[in-house]
């Protein structure tokens, strides 16, 4: 790592050792999960597809009512960030933008005066299993999430779109996962249909409505499910389209998944992480799994 462990920069532009002291014991992150959150992935040298997770951080912090972000301030805290780390190695790195609510006892505001919020940018090694899905893939169980499919938007209070920071269920079905000697998971909703990973976004590659120019079609779950819109998978499909392939918004049943000619979960971090293995059924090669991936590849980088 050329001795280079972590990077912290607040969004006034102070630049703090990882070691360094920064939540107040009562802050709404740690005691509530009360706040948002994105994840880049920092690539050659520069962040990964900025704007969109932007975008997407502005519309979490609106479904949670928090302040509107400071946009200006988030891009200048991202770029010293990104110096920072890259004066030190030339490996990835993990970034993450953490947006809070702030002290749960924090001083009284006067009339007018914006929330104490705490907001920051953090970049840390990507974690050694991001390495070695990407190469060898991983296996993965279906989970009840106890979401209907549809449905969502007449309940508001459960943020479907937003990525909070209240990942408790998420993690706890990754251990669960993990005891079942899987890697990861695919949360299927009551009714039986195909959500999404705890971290990632599903794509299958399908030869079901006939071939584009030679290509597979690819199809993810449809974004007004209960579900996180992925910025890494609608990147992608912009660049694949752009390539000759099909790709579309369907509802997909595990069956589905099992008769596809791929299937993957896509993220800012992992990239595309091959399932091989599903409910311990082992799944046939994905005959574009190279192609894939580098789709992905392109589609990380496709705002620069």
């Amino acid at each position: 790592m050329a001795g280079q462990t972590g990077v912290v920069v607040t969004l006034d532009g102070e630049i703090l050792e990882p070691e360094t002291p920064l939540l107040r014991a009562d802050d709404l992150a740690a005691v509530r999960g009360d706040g948002v959150f994105e994840t880049l992935l920092v690539r050659d040298g520069a962040p990964c597809l900025v704007e969109p997770h932007l975008q997407r951080l502005t519309h979490s912090a609106r479904l949670m009512d928090l302040p509107e972000p400071d946009l200006a301030g988030w891009r200048h805290a991202i770029n010293l960030a990104t110096q920072r780390w890259v004066a030190g190695t030339r490996d990835e790195g993990a970034m993450r933008l953490i947006y809070s609510r702030g002290r749960e006892s924090g001083p009284p505001l006067a009339a007018g005066e914006p929330a104490a919020t705490t907001a920051y940018v953090m970049v840390n090694p990507v974690p050694d299993r991001v390495g070695a899905v990407r190469r060898s893939g991983l296996a993965a169980i279906t989970l009840d999430r106890g979401l209907p499919a549809g449905g969502a938007d007449t309940m508001p209070w459960l943020m479907a779109g937003a990525k909070t920071l209240s990942y408790a269920v998420n993690m706890a079905a990754l251990r669960h996962a993990a005891r079942q000697g899987a890697g990861d998971v695919i949360f299927v909703s009551t009714d039986g249909y195909i959500l999404e990973g705890p971290r990632s976004t599903v794509i299958i590659a399908t030869d079901d409505d006939g071939m584009a120019g030679g290509n597979p079609c690819l199809l993810t779950p449809p974004p007004w499910y209960p579900i996180l819109r992925g910025t890494t998978q609608q990147a992608l499909f912009h660049v694949a389209r752009a390539n000759g392939y099909d790709c579309d918004y369907r509802a997909l049943r595990v069956s589905d998944l099992v008769a596809a000619q791929g299937v993957w979960l896509v993220s800012s971090m992992t990239l595309a992480a091959r399932v091989h293995t599903l409910n311990g059924r082992r799944l046939p090669p994905a005959p574009i799994a190279a192609a894939f991936a580098e789709l992905v590849d392109a589609a990380i980088v496709s705002d620069r």
